[in-house]
């Protein structure tokens, strides 16, 4: 197992639902594949997170775009995931700074082609009108997408990447509450792992560029 399959393992180890499946290649058999070779797994560990983790919704960006989650924002790219909602008055901004900070120390490292995708968890409140100007007032750069979508669709998200509380009821009563951790990962590679939103930017950083291949200009 490579080092920054172990670290990024190690950072989630107690994190569901993803933290699950972290390494790269999965063995599990889905119900009704044909049978493979004794050591072979039937699809890769990424075909794996495909299926289980990343439905391919539609949703639409601050800029008014219609995208696929997968197809469109996911699909053969490394990037940073969070929740937030236009109208936060707790975390939110604060952590939305920080990934402006962390944006700005990737690409300074070379590390231009980083995706960031900030979902909010207030779809019927926050038009793509409202998180534009949320962007705007946090002057986000270019690779940075808003997104809303159909509060049914947004919330599948909201499980299925683990932005979840443990406790079903702590996590009914205010879905909002649990927006501070940001996922990151290589999506080709199925490396993904997760830290808190308000960490020391700096630190962030350095724990994205372990789902970056070394000497591989992104």
């Amino acid at each position: 197992m490579s080092s920054v399959t172990r670290r990024g393992l190690l950072a989630v180890s107690a994190l569901l639902p993803l933290a699950r499946v972290l390494p790269a290649r999965g063995c599990e058999v889905p119900a009704g594949s044909p049978a493979a070779g004794p050591f072979e797994p039937p699809v890769s560990g990424r075909e794996m997170m495909r299926r289980r983790y990343f439905p391919d919704v539609a949703l639409t960006t601050h800029e008014g775009r219609q995208v696929r989650f997968y197809e469109d924002l996911l699909k053969d790219k490394i990037v940073i995931l969070n929740l937030m909602y236009a109208n936060c008055q707790g975390a939110c901004p604060a952590i939305t700074a920080n990934l402006a900070r962390v944006q700005k120390i990737l690409i300074e490292q070379g590390k231009r082609n980083v995706f960031l995708y900030s979902l909010t968890v207030k779809p019927e409140e926050d038009t793509p009108e409202m998180l534009k100007a949320y962007a705007e007032l946090h002057h986000t750069g270019p690779g940075w997408q808003f997104l809303t979508g159909k509060p049914a669709d947004v919330e599948l998200l909201r499980s299925k990447l683990g932005f979840v509380d443990l406790n079903p009821k702590v996590d009914q009563d205010d879905p909002a509450r649990h927006s501070g951790m940001v996922r990151f990962g290589n999506e080709p590679q199925a490396w993904w792992a997760a830290c808190q939103g308000q960490a020391n930017p700096e630190w962030i950083a350095r724990e994205i560029g372990y789902v970056i291949p070394q000497g591989k200009a992104v």
